[in-house]
């Protein structure tokens, strides 16, 4: 919900105020803020599940049961949903202004893309996908950065705010051809509210039947993710015992 409501009310201000009232770096920033947000709040209740890649990934781990993924991303497509639903009232005025009661997807007047993503025109399904499949793998490789408390992980208090920048800097250098979805509960669950909100079915026929590419490139690019994670990084770390003796060496020297 607070990435949501942060993250499509930037886009929708930027799209319904033709760029007179926020840029592409607003977008950035709104949803870099609203994920800094979510974690915190989430943080101690689910350990910030707020990606539905992540939480499936997690369960192939083996660090979550099945049943706590099918309730994390229940969770995750309701507060999406939500926030869909009060961006949508929120610019209700503006969007059938802008729009003159044509909802469309697509042409000078589209406000589809307020609510989930689109590839840029010039870019083919192939690319489309590739861009969300890397996007995610930068952003698991960079979550497990910041919490591998193995790893020199960020102070506690901090991680959120770095989870919230490592979004910005995915939006800042990845969000050309796609809009960097790089979450299926970032993208389905406002997909389904323009559906049924009076964008209709184009939503998910549209540019080579789209929808399903934000769904499926960022679980497979969370998995690989943590896959390079592991052969790069996990397997080279010490063993606790040798980093213990090497710290009590470090002491004895000291002292």
């Amino acid at each position: 919900l607070f990435i949501q409501v942060f993250g499509l009310s930037s886009v929708a201000q930027v799209v319904l105020g033709k760029g007179s009232t926020g840029q592409y770096l607003s977008i950035n920033m709104a949803f870099g803020i609203g994920t800094t947000l979510g974690v915190y709040a989430a943080r101690e209740v689910s350990g910030a599940h707020l990606n539905a890649a992540i939480t499936i990934t997690q369960c192939v781990l083996g660090n979550i049961s099945w049943t706590t993924v099918a309730a994390y991303i229940i969770g995750q497509f309701l507060g999406s949903f939500m926030a869909a639903a009060t961006v949508f009232a929120l610019y209700y005025d503006a969007i059938y202004d802008y729009t003159k009661g044509n909802l469309t997807v697509t042409g000078p007047t589209a406000t589809a893309m307020i609510f989930s993503t689109y590839p840029a025109p010039n870019v083919s399904l192939q690319g489309a996908f590739f861009t969300e499949f890397t996007a995610t793998v930068m952003l698991i490789l960079g979550v497990m950065v910041i919490h591998d408390e193995q790893n020199n992980a960020a102070i506690k208090a901090t991680q959120p705010m770095l989870s919230g920048m490592l979004v910005l800097g995915i939006g800042l250098g990845m969000g050309l051809n796609t809009g960097y979805a790089i979450n299926p509960s970032r993208d389905l669950p406002p997909r389904i509210f323009t559906a049924i909100a009076g964008w209709g079915t184009a939503v998910f026929t549209d540019d080579h039947s789209w929808w399903w590419v934000p769904v499926a490139a960022p679980i497979l690019g969370s998995l690989f993710g943590v896959f390079i994670y592991k052969l790069c990084i996990d397997f080279h770390k010490q063993p606790d015992h040798e980093t213990e003796h090497e710290k009590e060496q470090a002491d004895m020297e000291i002292s």
